[in-house]
């Protein structure tokens, strides 16, 4: 008797040593702040059961706006994890896009796109330039294209020229020695000014004229490195054909600009996609869906929303196999394609359409960022929040 009571209280040791561990790791991973609609209570969705206890759920209960409160989260109810704040507001509704969109962004100085030897050597490498380096001073002067560097160093003479580098968010000065070659001064380095290509709009706030795009930042062609912005411009893009993906090859859609207009500006290009205004509406007729809150998604059926054909944006089968909002989350999602009709198509998801918004429950609840390289039917995508939060700014 008394080895199976003793038994019981180490497993129980056990157990509550467990439930305190799992707890300690929540604390850890989950965020401290959430938004939650008026007259809505905070839900959690996770692998563990986490329910909430608030000593303001009465003002939560009472529908208000923009109110802050607080809430404790508990693990099956028993076991605290931490106090986090709430912050309850109006619940946005936005209008979910899938259509291809081109994007024009021209950088905050010139991209550093190759190295070269001029006369025996490479000045620019030898000042410990790097490929990806943005510069946006050269001698002192604003240089915004390849005009600009070769005027600066031609007009040097072969003087030291001192260049204002920035690197992986830190500022540099480099001095380059142009060298003499084929009778004119150079720096061994081509340099770009401008990336563009195609994306996916993601949703468009009529109250504001803001958009979302693309889930993840214009990157250089050549450097890989996200465009520093100094300004953009969005245009119509007509699709002419698609690469399907392939295990181990990527595909992608293909199309042009339709004409040299704009129809709206680009304001931000951040690593949680691209964000401007437009405008007209770019989708009119179609009904606003609410935004879903990061904790309010979970694993299970969607739909994604994109433009493989040039008929317009469809909605397509697929599967939520993942979901993380801790605050170090590397991605926020892992979704899979499942409709016959965009495999068959398209082999699943392929470059541009990033941006595609995925919409569970009659919500808008992210976007589509990458695809899987060895298997494309999978990828990662982004909260909708996170990228309503930039729209936000961009309305204000």
């Amino acid at each position: 008797m008394k080895r199976a009571i003793k038994l019981t209280a180490a497993a129980m040791g056990a157990v509550g040593f467990m439930l305190v561990s799992a707890a300690g790791v929540l604390c850890r991973e989950l965020p401290d702040a959430y938004y939650i609609g008026a007259g809505e209570k905070l839900e959690i969705n996770s692998p563990l059961p986490v329910t909430v206890q608030s000593t303001a759920q009465q003002a939560v209960e009472a529908g208000t706006a923009d109110t802050a409160s607080g809430a404790r989260l508990m693990l099956f109810g028993a076991v605290p994890i931490k106090d986090v704040k709430t912050l309850t507001v109006r619940r946005p509704k936005v209008v979910a896009g899938g259509e291809p969109i081109g994007l024009k962004v021209i950088s905050d100085g010139v991209i550093v796109v190759d190295l070269q030897e001029v006369g025996g050597r490479s000045p620019a490498e030898e000042a410990g330039i790097k490929v990806g380096d943005v510069i946006s001073k050269l001698d002192g002067e604003t240089v915004s294209g390849n005009a600009d560097v070769a005027r600066v160093i031609e007009k040097s003479e072969g003087r030291p020229c001192i260049a204002k580098v920035e690197r992986k968010g830190k500022q540099l000065e480099l001095t380059i020695e142009p060298e003499l070659d084929g009778g004119s001064y150079k720096a061994g380095m081509w340099v770009r000014d401008s990336s563009a290509g195609i994306g996916t709009l993601t949703f468009y706030d009529r109250q504001t004229g803001a958009f979302a795009g693309l889930g993840h930042a214009v990157c250089d062609s050549d450097t890989g490195q996200p465009v520093g912005l100094s300004e953009g411009s969005v245009g119509e893009i007509r699709l002419t054909g698609i690469t399907r993906s392939q295990p181990g090859s990527p595909g992608q859609l293909i199309g042009e600009f339709k004409n040299s207009s704009s129809i709206g500006e680009i304001t931000e290009n951040t690593p949680e996609g691209v964000y401007g205004r437009l405008d007209t509406d770019p989708v009119k007729g179609r009904k606003e869906l609410p935004v879903a809150f990061r904790q309010e998604v979970h694993t299970g059926e969607a739909t994604v929303v994109c433009s493989v054909d040039g008929t317009g944006s469809k909605e397509y089968s697929a599967l939520i196999e993942q979901t993380d909002i801790s605050k170090d989350a590397e991605h926020d999602m892992v979704i899979r394609v499942t409709d016959k009709r965009l495999i068959e198509r398209a082999g699943g998801i392929v470059q541009g359409m990033s941006g595609s918004p995925i919409i569970q429950d009659g919500r808008i609840v992210g976007a589509v960022t990458h695809v899987f390289v060895d298997d494309s039917s999978c990828g990662y995508a982004i909260f909708a929040d996170k990228m309503y939060e930039h729209t936000r700014c961009v309305g204000s």
